[in-house]
């Protein structure tokens, strides 16, 4: 078994879409990065990277290669889950808490579930999303970012 832990942050700003775990949120801002910016999607792929001791998926897939631009993250772990394959490995279960002021994010976590596990090839019952408030601390609370933290177990096939 290998245990891997993930983090990411991304700026809102205005004039993008708001993608977290492959679902657009209807929301007035959007996160800033090189792809959709999916900062949950990517916190995933970490955790999976990091179980593999491979890195970070900056190094994986690097905002300096023009093919990344735009692309949907789930894409990115969905590639990640065939690294893992191709390693060895199978992802197990993940766990994942976004740390957001608003949007609000309980009628859309069963939709990020789905798409994660789809993604994975696992259960929607082996994923699991929570979504917390910073209580108006930091860049989370004052509504200038959003982040997210994941946990994936993998094991060999």
């Amino acid at each position: 078994m290998r245990v891997g832990f993930g983090y990411d942050s991304h700026r809102l700003v205005s004039g993008r879409r708001l993608i977290l775990g492959g679902v657009e949120i209807p929301h007035g801002k959007g996160l800033l990065g090189h792809s959709d910016a999916d900062v949950l999607v990517h916190a995933v792929c970490d955790a999976v990277v990091g179980a593999m001791a491979g890195g970070d998926i900056g190094r994986l897939f690097p905002d300096t290669d023009p093919a990344y631009r735009g692309i949907s993250s789930l894409k990115l772990l969905s590639r990640v889950r065939a690294l893992a394959e191709d390693k060895g490995f199978r992802v197990r279960n993940v766990d994942s808490t976004i740390v957001l002021e608003e949007p609000k994010l309980q009628g859309h976590i069963a939709g990020m579930v789905n798409h994660i596990a789809d993604a994975l090839g696992i259960a929607a019952g082996c994923v699991s999303i929570k979504a917390k408030t910073n209580e108006g601390m930091g860049f989370v609370g004052r509504g200038e970012g959003i982040a997210a933290f994941a946990v994936a177990l993998l094991d060999e096939r």
